[in-house]
């Protein structure tokens, strides 16, 4: 029998909507991708706790472990504590600590589990931060705590250092200092304004061609200590321009949540592993992690079209959650999660669950459904009725 229920049209009329999709494709067991893909991975919060949800985070410990399980059951690597996970976004330092040293050791005990952890400078107070070398502390004692733990670094765009860097002269130093102590490869995050508009500018110049030519001169110096750059321009030109002309050892890894499909299939330019082609980290992949899978299965195998056939139609569904304003996409992933039942509540960190309008989640379940990508139907029709209701729509 047809699920159906009755949804909001973008106008506020309600309209009857029958679920058309199909099962979501399995990923194939033991195929070895021959991209790195990282999922950037969510929390999930603990709405029994007793706080000020704006001012205070808790997590529920369990549930978010057993996600990053589930995303490394499916071949994924873990990025963790990065803006997927709210940081900077009602998630703390001391808690990103705490998350990344259990997801560290979650993956001692699953048979290749790999991650890498976000490192910043956002334990300070960003109204009191005058100096580049501040930041430069800042960074050193993130990435003491971190490498402690025995975690690779993802050098996460600081804030601070946006704020108080008066040259492109500034991010060299800055740069220079860090990666000139890392103990292991580190991944580089460019992430653009549209996704925190407190990093405009970043690299010292909004002008990105500028921009650009500072972070590629910061790798090239340093090329033995960037295993990549992770790019979130949501601009796959410049992510290609960019690509090609990273050294041979250093991978271009896609955060284009606009143009994943295309960036990671390649387009066949210069040395294929670099510059012809992606790896990945996105936070998309958090919200598509069973067709991510299978279509990088396929892609292993050299079935492009297969490849874009499982991943294609996930493409509009990222455009949406990913819509302006970019910066609250985390509560699309979230929703996701709950509409799958990988969670209990659709509760976020910070009380960010009410940055999106019931209409975009109401899009949301349709495009999803039209990519295939509800994991139980009768549940998520479920939980997507008990939504409406809240809202009035019984």
């Amino acid at each position: 029998m047809t699920l159906h229920l009755t949804l909001p049209d973008a106008q506020g009329q309600l309209r009857a909507y029958h679920l058309q999709g199909q099962a979501p494709v399995k990923p194939q067991a033991g195929v070895a991708f021959n991209r790195i893909a990282y999922s950037a991975a969510h929390v999930v919060a603990n709405p029994l706790a007793a706080l000020d949800p704006w001012l205070d985070c808790a997590v529920d410990w369990d549930a978010t472990i057993a996600y990053r399980q589930h995303l490394w059951s499916l071949g994924l690597g873990v990025a963790e504590a990065m803006d997927t996970a709210q940081r900077g976004m009602g998630l703390d330092w001391p808690t990103s600590l705490e998350l990344i040293q259990r997801s560290l050791e979650a993956a001692q005990d699953t048979p290749g589990a790999f991650l890498a952890s976000g490192c910043g400078t956002d334990h300070l107070d960003l109204e009191k931060v005058k100096t580049v070398d501040e930041v430069i502390a800042g960074y050193e004692f993130q990435m003491a705590a971190i490498e402690k733990l025995g975690g690779k670094l993802i050098i996460m765009a600081s804030r601070a250092l946006a704020r108080v860097a008066r040259s492109p002269a500034d991010y060299e130093r800055v740069y220079d200092r860090i990666l000139s102590q890392a103990k292991q490869p580190v991944l580089l995050h460019w992430l653009g304004d549209m996704f925190d508009p407190a990093l405009k500018g970043y690299w010292g110049s909004q002008d990105t061609e500028q921009a650009m030519q500072t972070a590629l001169g910061i790798i090239q110096t340093h090329a033995s200590k960037v295993d990549g750059i992770k790019i979130s321009l949501l601009d796959k030109d410049k992510e290609i321009a960019m690509r090609r002309r990273l050294p041979a050892n250093v991978r271009m890894y896609t955060g284009d949540d606009f143009n994943y499909a295309e960036l990671i299939a390649g387009d066949g330019h210069g040395p294929a592993t670099v510059h012809g082609q992606s790896d990945a980290l996105l936070g998309i992949f958090d919200a598509i992690a069973p067709a991510a899978s299978a279509a990088l299965a396929e892609l292993a195998q050299g079935n492009v079209q297969k490849f874009h056939d499982i991943l294609g139609p996930t493409v509009p569904l990222s455009r949406h959650i990913f819509k302006a304003p970019t910066r609250f996409y985390k509560t699309g992933v979230v929703f996701m999660a709950w509409l799958n039942g990988h969670q209990k509540h659709f509760t976020m960190v910070g009380g960010q669950q009410s940055t999106r309008s019931l209409i975009h989640f109401c899009e949301l379940f349709r495009l999803a459904d039209a990519a295939n990508l509800l994991e139980h139907p009768d549940l998520a029709v479920h939980r997507m009725k008990t939504l409406l209701a809240i809202h009035g729509l019984e």
